[in-house]
């Protein structure tokens, strides 16, 4: 791999990532949600594993996000939602992590032992 690849990946989710920001910061919320909303990392990443790694790669990884984010991304995002008002934003999304990493390192060793979406 390239250093100016990485340069390349490195900066393009980054630019997506300060878009969000100054959409936020300057009153765009409705923009700076939908932004949000856009899957950015993926939709980096699939980019360029796809000219990388070819397609039979990007699906695979698509299935095997898919399912990660149904067992890892939604109780997290429930944590949060139901944890924030009752202990703060921040307590929250640190609990909201802890659920998300525990089920992410479980999803992945179970997901490897299976060897599911190789």
């Amino acid at each position: 791999m390239k250093l100016s690849s990485l340069l390349i990946y490195f900066m393009t989710g980054g630019l997506f990532t300060a878009v969000i920001v100054v959409l936020e910061e300057s009153g765009q919320r409705t923009l700076s949600g939908l932004a949000t909303l856009i899957p950015v990392f993926t939709l980096v990443a699939y980019f360029f594993i796809g000219q990388s790694a070819g397609n039979i790669a990007v699906s695979q990884h698509a299935k095997w996000v898919l399912a990660g984010t149904l067992v890892t991304w939604v109780p997290y995002m429930l944590a949060i939602a139901y944890l924030a008002p009752k202990i703060g934003s921040q307590k929250a999304i640190l609990a909201g992590l802890a659920i998300f990493f525990v089920l992410a390192l479980a999803y992945v060793a179970i997901a490897n032992r299976l060897r599911l979406f190789q």
